[in-house]
C-alpha cells in the first residue's frame, strides 16, 4: 500500500519548518510504523503539485491509497480543510484520515468542516514505540535537523482550564527508561509534565551519565518544568542542570499573589547553577488575569531578572486567528480578545511589546530599553556611561540630554494613547 503523509501548509516561516516547536513528529512515527509493515511512505509538507508527489526518485509514479493529514491548533483548522480539499481533488480514490491536536479536540467539527473520510482521535498507540523517520526531512536544506524529540510520558494530571493535553491524553503514562531511544546528541522533550514522570530520577540519571560520556550535548523541555514539583523535590533541579537541560522554564499561570511561590521556584533553579537570564517564566495573557495585574507580574520578573515566555490565550474551540502585530484596530472578529477581563487589541499588543523589550534588557543586562540602542544608532560607550550613573534622576537627565528614547521596565506601561500612562 502507498501512504501519503501530509503536513498542511500552516503559516510557519520556511526557516522554522524544522524548528523543534513545529516538527510533525506524529507523522514521522507513523512513517516508521508503516514502513516496517512493507508500505511505501511519502511525506509532503504543504499542498504540492501532482508532479512533486507522483514522481519518485526511482522514476516510478506514486499514487497513494491512503492519505494521513496531521493537524495542530484549532485556530489553524482552515489549513487542514484546504489540504483535505486539495488532496481529495488530486487523488479522489484515496481514503483521507485527519489526526493530531485539532482532530482530537474537536472530532465532529473536524469531520464536518474538512470533509475528510475519517478522524483519528488521540495518540496512535501502535506507532508510539517506533523511532521517528527523521530521514524524510533530514535533507530538507537549508534547515536540516540536528536533534531528536522524545516523550518520557503522555498526559498530565494537572487539569489547567486553558490546556487541551489532559483532554487528548486522559491517562498519565510514564516510561521507566529512555537511554535506548537516544540517537542524537541534542534532545527535546515533548512531555507535557516531564517532572511528573514516576521514574523521573532514573531518567535524569540516564541523561547525566550520557552527558558525562559526551553522548549528548544538551536537552530542552519544551513545556518547561512543573515548579510545584520542584518545591516538593528541590534536588531535581541539580539533576536537571547536570543532565544538560538549557533554558529551564516554569509557569506562572495564576495571579500576582502567587509571586512568593514563583520566587522560591526560581531560587531553586539559581541554587542549581542556572543564571537568572537563562530562566524563563511562562505567562498566559489575554486570559482571565487583567492587563494591570499581568504588568505587575512582568515587573516582578524584571526585579528577578528572568525572561518571560508569553503565551497569548486562544480558546480550544477557536477556529480562526488573524492576529497581526503590525495592524492597529483589530477586533474580536480578527482574533480572540478576552474582553470580559478587560483586554483590548491595544492592550494585547502593548503587553507583548513590553515583554519583548524587557526580555532584551534582561538578556543583555541593559538597565533600560531603547529602540535606538536596539538598532545600534548609539555606541556601547553611551551604555557604559549610563551604567556608571548611580541614581535614576541622573540617568534620565543624561538620556534626555542626548535625546535617546528610553523605557525603564520597572513600572506599568500602558499604550501611548492611554490617559493614565506611566512612563
Amino acid at each position: 500500500m502507498k501512504i501519503l503523509l501530509v503536513e498542511p501548509d500552516f503559516p510557519i516561516p520556511p526557516k522554522s519548518k524544522n524548528h523543534k516547536n513545529f516538527l510533525p513528529i506524529g507523522l514521522l512515527k507513523l512513517a516508521s510504523y508503516y514502513r516496517e509493515r512493507g508500505h511505501r511512505v511519502k511525506l509532503i509538507r504543504g499542498n504540492k503539485s501532482i508532479k512533486d508527489i507522483k514522481r519518485n526518485g526511482d522514476g516510478r509514479w506514486y499514487v497513494p491509497h491512503k492519505i494521513l493529514i496531521t493537524s495542530l491548533f484549532t485556530y489553524w483548522a482552515e489549513y487542514v480543510r484546504d489540504s483535505v480539499k486539495y488532496y481529495k481533488k488530486l487523488f479522489p480514490n484515496a481514503k483521507i484520515i485527519v489526526g493530531g491536536i485539532y482532530a482530537s479536540l474537536m472530532p465532529e467539527h473536524c469531520r464536518e468542516f474538512t470533509g475528510c473520510d475519517e478522524v483519528k482521535v488521540g495518540v496512535v498507540e501502535e506507532a508510539e514505540k517506533y523511532f521517528p523517520a527523521y530521514d524524510l526531512i533530514q535533507n530538507a536544506n537549508p534547515y536540516p535537523i540536528d536533534y531528536q524529540i522524545i516523550h518520557t510520558s503522555r498526559g498530565c494530571e494537572r487539569k489547567c482550564p486553558f490546556c487541551g493535553t489532559w483532554r487528548i491524553e486522559p491517562e498519565f503514562i510514564s516510561k521507566k527508561s529512555i537511554k535506548n531511544e537516544i540517537k542524537f546528541k541534542k534532545i527535546v522533550f515533548y512531555d507535557n509534565n516531564l517532572l511528573m514522570n514516576t521514574y523521573i530520577e532514573n531518567i535524569l540519571q540516564e541523561l547525566i551519565e550520557l552527558k558525562k560520556k559526551r553522548e549528548i550535548i544538551w536537552c530542552e523541555s519544551q513545556s518547561g518544568f512543573d515548579g510545584r514539583i520542584l518545591l516538593e523535590k528541590p534536588h531535581l533541579a541539580k539533576m536537571i542542570k547536570e543532565a544538560g537541560f538549557r533554558y529551564p522554564r516554569i509557569a506562572w499561570d495564576w495571579g500576582y499573589k502567587e509571586y512568593p511561590k514563583i520566587k522560591k521556584q526560581i531560587d531553586i533553579l539559581l541554587d542549581a547553577g542556572y543564571s537568572s537570564k537563562e530562566i524563563y517564566v511562562f505567562m498566559v495573557y489575554n486570559w482571565n488575569i487583567p492587563f494591570e495585574e499581568m504588568e505587575k507580574k512582568r515587573i516582578k520578573c524584571w526585579e528577578w531578572k528572568v525572561q518571560i515566555a508569553d503565551c497569548r490565550y486562544r480558546p480550544l474551540n477557536q477556529f480562526y486567528d488573524n492576529y497581526d502585530s503590525r495592524k492597529k484596530g483589530q477586533t474580536s472578529k480578527d482574533y480572540y480578545i478576552h474582553e470580559k477581563a478587560g483586554w483590548t487589541d491595544v492592550l494585547v499588543k502593548q503587553f507583548r511589546k513590553n515583554v519583548r523589550e524587557q526580555n532584551i534588557c534582561v538578556r543583555h543586562n541593559f538597565p533600560f530599553y531603547s529602540r535606538s540602542f536596539e538598532h545600534k544608532k548609539f555606541g556601547k560607550e553611551i551604555m557604559r556611561k549610563l551604567k556608571g550613573l548611580e541614581n535614576m534622576t541622573d540617568k534620565i537627565r543624561f538620556l534626555e540630554s542626548i535625546r535617546v528614547d528610553y523605557w525603564f521596565p520597572d513600572k506599568i506601561r500602558y499604550p501611548p494613547d492611554n490617559s493614565v500612562e506611566v512612563r
